[in-house]
């Protein structure tokens, strides 16, 4: 029995911080079912490569979830929801402020149908503020936040990432502990939640060791000004090969390492920014592959800057069997969060559009003649 099972959670949000939330709950047993749009597709499903019929990270999104078509715009929505929500008891929406009431599927008025739902909003600048209804995307959040005015180079400014920080770290993951929290308390009082998550709060919130001192009288840092982005020796280093290396040689039993592994001991009183220029200049004297053997048994905190297809072989995840293929050939990333010391099984593949919306609203107490009723009259599109 994975831990979650038992938890039922409706789910209307579509791209990414919400179905990434919901996957993890997914994948530790949650019953998840997707409510999409009949007309309007998740554009992430449309993005390349597609797997029969559905983009791989369609498919790594919504494993293990079921979905039903709902046109939540048809008067008839509602009562349909309310026949939900009293079985999935969690809801996740990803709308601007305001769309939801004025669909009349708001906490305020769902929560009168049950009185301890848990309702958990995932949007930009929060359901209240000067900001509620602005749109925004991840890096406008890690903007404002103060994030992206330390993350970069000198020399160029700002670097937008490949991983979405503000969607995942300060959308996707404290959605899912609010939720968790929510169920807790539930539990202990009988009561539900409205829960807001604002990425753009969260990213500010992200900021741990920098923005409390400069909130503080502190140095506001900058790039490339601080040891921890780039202002010392802990950074990347290009190789021969025009490849990189990773060095995070911070404590001095790893610098020491290091240093000894470069047979550059010499360099040990040297100043950061002073050292760092000659590892650039003995880095770029070997290709990556002799410094990955080089390093391969020195627990210095060195490790090769790798693709995603070379990290898919890399030992570090082979042996942790994160990396798994189906029977049917697609690779996907298995779960990650472990329970006993033991991975977890692929869930199942992410459904097609509104395959489930009959089985699903005949499990929320509809009977066949309900449902063919409501479909002819478009509400399932």
């Amino acid at each position: 029995m994975k831990p979650l099972e038992g938890l039922k959670v409706l789910d209307l949000s579509t791209l990414l911080p919400g179905p990434y939330a919901t996957m993890l709950l997914a994948d530790l047993g949650a019953d998840v079912v997707r409510v999409e749009s009949p007309t309007r597709d998740d554009l992430v499903r449309n993005m390349k490569p597609q797997i029969d019929g559905q983009s791989a990270a369609f498919r790594y999104l919504n494993r293990g979830k079921r979905s039903i078509t709902l046109d939540l715009k048809h008067p008839d929505a509602k009562d349909v929801i309310h026949k939900l929500i009293a079985v999935y008891d969690i809801v996740v929406e990803q709308f601007r402020p305001g769309v939801m009431k004025r669909l009349g599927l708001d906490y305020e008025t769902l929560s009168t149908h049950k009185a301890d739902l848990i309702y958990c909003s995932i949007s930009g600048y929060g359901q209240t503020g000067e900001y509620a209804d602005r749109a925004g995307h991840d890096n406008n959040f890690l903007a404002l936040s103060g994030v992206a005015s330390h993350m970069g180079r000198s020399a160029h400014g700002p670097c937008p990432l490949g991983v979405q920080v503000a969607d995942q770290a300060a959308g996707s993951h404290p959605a899912v502990i609010a939720i968790l929290s929510a169920v807790i308390q539930r539990d202990r009082l009988g009561k539900g939640a409205q829960i807001d998550i604002s990425m753009a709060d969260n990213s500010f919130a992200l900021q741990a060791l920098l923005a409390p001192g400069a909130l503080n009288g502190g140095t506001e840092e900058s790039y490339e000004s601080h040891f921890l982005n780039g202002g010392g020796f802990y950074d990347y280093y290009r190789t021969r090969d025009q490849r990189y290396i990773s060095v995070g040689s911070l404590e001095p039993q790893f610098k020491q390492r290091l240093l000894e592994t470069l047979n550059a001991t010499e360099l040990a009183c040297l100043d950061d920014h002073t050292l760092k220029i000659r590892l650039q200049a003995i880095f770029l004297t070997e290709d990556l592959a002799v410094w990955q053997q080089r390093f391969a048994q020195v627990d210095a905190c060195v490790e090769p800057v790798l693709t995603m297809s070379e990290a898919a072989e890399h030992p570090a995840f082979v042996s942790r069997d994160l990396i798994r293929r189906t029977d049917e050939g697609e690779v996907q990333i298995a779960p990650a969060i472990r329970f006993d010391n033991r991975s977890s099984e692929l869930p199942a593949d992410a459904p097609l559009r509104g395959v489930d919306t009959d089985s699903v609203m005949s499990a929320s107490g509809l009977d066949k003649e309900e449902i063919d009723k409501l479909r002819l009259a478009g509400v399932f599109g």
